[in-house]
């Protein structure tokens, strides 16, 4: 069998470092803040950004460009024959269509994973995808398993603030007003494509014990079992890292002895939800 490579993107969390110790290709996601670009991971580290973010500067998130995409995949292909490219969501960015497109020139060499992941989930389906090349799978064999696996997983976020939603126009100013106002906890789920709302709560506690009923629920009625050998559990969190160690210690109480990865949310998520948040997500392993 060929020698298989595994790329994603920064969205994944998995930072340039970790992909040199996992063996994983990571293209950094740019940025354009107040009209300069950055490279997450690269000039633009999680500290800086949200200091940028709450000094009220203009964030915008971009997709890599078609070149960088390019000059990634030949560089790689010149150590490896096949490559398994794993973008973010393509129903949050058009980093995966510009992908596809562009792979078509590879004839079968380089195949694009349409697995609706995003952040800590993205990142389980690479480190999936390297045990899959480990056994001797080819890439086409590996995107075809992630597809099929894509909606084995599920992500509940709790946002501190509408204020970041309201100014990405993901909502409606009249909804963030009467969030704002009540000062609600909403939480969010990304299932598939889409980032939807779930709930809404009063407070943080309130929100916890949400996500925590709703991905129980998701690991006993569709993921079958809420066992420690049967799923990854996940926190992520934008910018407050000890609430999310915090919730880790909580997620243990009611999930014993499973594993949990605590991860911050790539920065593409976080500019669109703000400082403050808490997510917690599963896998279903494979």
């Amino acid at each position: 069998m060929g020698k298989v490579a595994i790329i994603t993107d920064s969205n994944s969390g998995i930072t340039q470092k970790q992909g040199k110790e996992l063996g994983i290709f990571v293209l950094p996601m740019p940025f354009m803040i107040n009209e300069e670009t950055f490279f997450e991971d690269i000039d633009l580290t999680q500290e800086e950004f949200y200091e940028k973010l709450e000094t009220g500067a203009n964030v915008v998130t971009s997709q890599p460009s078609p070149e960088s995409v390019l000059n990634l995949w030949k560089e790689v292909l010149g150590e490896y024959d096949e490559i398994v490219h794993i973008p973010m969501s393509s129903g949050l960015s058009g980093s995966c269509q510009s992908a596809m497109m562009l792979a078509e020139d590879f004839e079968g060499k380089v195949q694009v994973v349409n697995n609706q992941r995003i952040s800590v989930t993205q990142r389980q389906s690479a480190l999936d995808a390297l045990s899959l090349a480990g056994k001797g799978m080819g890439a086409a064999q590996i995107k075809d398993f992630l597809e099929k696996d894509k909606f084995n997983s599920s992500i509940y976020i709790m946002l501190d603030t509408l204020y970041y939603l309201k100014k990405g126009g993901r909502i409606t100013p009249a909804a963030a007003a009467i969030g704002t106002l009540l000062k609600l906890k909403p939480v969010l789920q990304i299932q598939g494509e889409k980032l939807d709302a779930f709930a809404k709560a009063r407070t943080a506690g309130q929100g916890k014990t949400t996500m925590i009923n709703a991905i129980r629920s998701d690991m006993e009625n569709r993921f079958g079992g809420a066992a420690s050998d049967n799923i990854w559990l996940q926190v992520a969190y934008t910018k407050d890292r000890e609430a999310a160690l915090a919730f880790k210690e909580e997620l243990l109480s009611e999930f014993p002895g499973f594993p949990i990865q605590v991860d911050p949310l790539s920065l593409s998520v976080a500019c669109h939800i703000g400082p403050g948040a808490l997510a917690v997500a599963c896998c279903k392993k494979i």
